[in-house]
């Protein structure tokens, strides 16, 4: 499991809150913000890709459900808002770089796209 979702669940534990925009070791890009992927825990399938800010990610550390950050329209997420389709967290991590996370979730409701499917990633490219 991730550090810095360890450490966020220990000190809200022990009703200390921390500034995810002050951990050095999470590098978002220059507009604040940092790529999130979403992928089933039980069957490892990639669900989906979006992008969050400090705030977003805290508030996902904080509460165990995915918020993510709208690029087009400026405003934060809550997965399953509208939909109903939430997405719970198992786990996290994030790369080498610190420049991309990884959320294992439990996917509640009909499926991770705004189209209806399971996963974002259900189109094909054709190799060779």
């Amino acid at each position: 499991m991730d550090s810095r979702y360890v450490l966020v669940r220990l000190l809200r534990s022990l009703g200390e809150t921390v500034a995810v925009e002050s951990a050095p070791e999470i590098n978002f890009n220059s507009d604040g913000l940092i790529p999130a992927i979403a992928q089933d825990a039980l069957t490892g399938q990639v669900l989906m890709l979006a992008w969050m800010n400090a705030d977003t990610l805290q508030e996902t550390l904080e509460t165990g459900r995915m918020v993510y950050w709208s690029r087009s329209r400026q405003e934060r997420w809550a997965k399953g808002d509208t939909s109903g389709d939430i997405q719970k967290v198992v786990a996290g991590s994030y790369d080498c770089d610190a420049d991309a996370l990884l959320f294992r979730v439990e996917q509640i409701g009909k499926g991770a796209c705004h189209t209806g499917a399971v996963s974002c990633f259900h189109n094909e490219l054709a190799i060779g």
